[in-house]
């Protein structure tokens, strides 16, 4: 089921993931129901990508080397870029998800997930006002 009869027409969702296979499945299962989607390997590579400005919502890996996720977030929320983050990540401390979820983001999810559960919390965002 696509999220619009166009992907042309799909607001852009980008992940960022140093796993290579995470992020390309991930890719490939969001273009599969009919989205875009970019995928960056790094924190820094999607800042730079030009992307941005026209992500629609953040699939974003907590821990990576260099920049994080949070550091990343923490990046997007002063230069006043509100992009919807669903963080997924296969280790993390309640603290960290406290402190992803205190800082905005939409949902918080375990490595491994379900193609199901990522597709319904990309679906509440792109679904918002």
């Amino acid at each position: 089921m696509a999220f619009k009869e166009s992907a042309a027409e799909n607001p852009l969702l980008s992940i960022v993931d140093d796993d290579a296979s995470m992020r390309n499945s991930t890719r490939r299962l969001v273009r599969s129901f009919g989205s875009r989607a970019e995928a960056f390997a790094s924190a820094r590579e999607f800042l730079d990508s030009g992307c941005v400005r026209n992500t629609a919502c953040l699939i974003l890996d907590l821990r990576m080397p260099g920049m994080d996720g949070l550091e990343l977030q923490r990046l997007l929320a002063v230069a006043n870029h509100r992009i919807p983050i669903i963080f997924v990540t296969a280790n993390a401390n309640e603290d960290e998800q406290r402190r992803a979820m205190q800082a905005g983001a939409v949902d918080f999810l375990r490595k491994p997930i379900s193609e199901q559960t990522l597709m319904s919390a990309i679906r509440a965002v792109v679904r918002r006002p």
